[in-house]
């Protein structure tokens, strides 16, 4: 899994953490989750402010 796979993302984000308000995370909480994530895979250098926000978005309107 890529940064770009937004919302593979934000599912596997929901399944791992189903309890947490995605609005109440902070990015640099939400980017190491998503480093920690089994089949993400790539360069951590390459998350960006934007990136965070289209994950958190995804992951908000995942539990809609």
């Amino acid at each position: 899994m890529q940064w770009t796979d937004i919302n593979d993302i934000a599912i596997e984000l929901l399944e791992a953490h189903p309890d947490v308000d995605p609005l109440a995370i902070n990015f640099v909480d939400l980017r190491n989750w998503v480093l920690a994530l089994p089949d993400f895979d790539d360069d951590p250098k390459h998350s960006g402010e934007k990136i965070l926000e289209a994950i958190q978005a995804a992951w908000i309107e995942e539990l809609d």
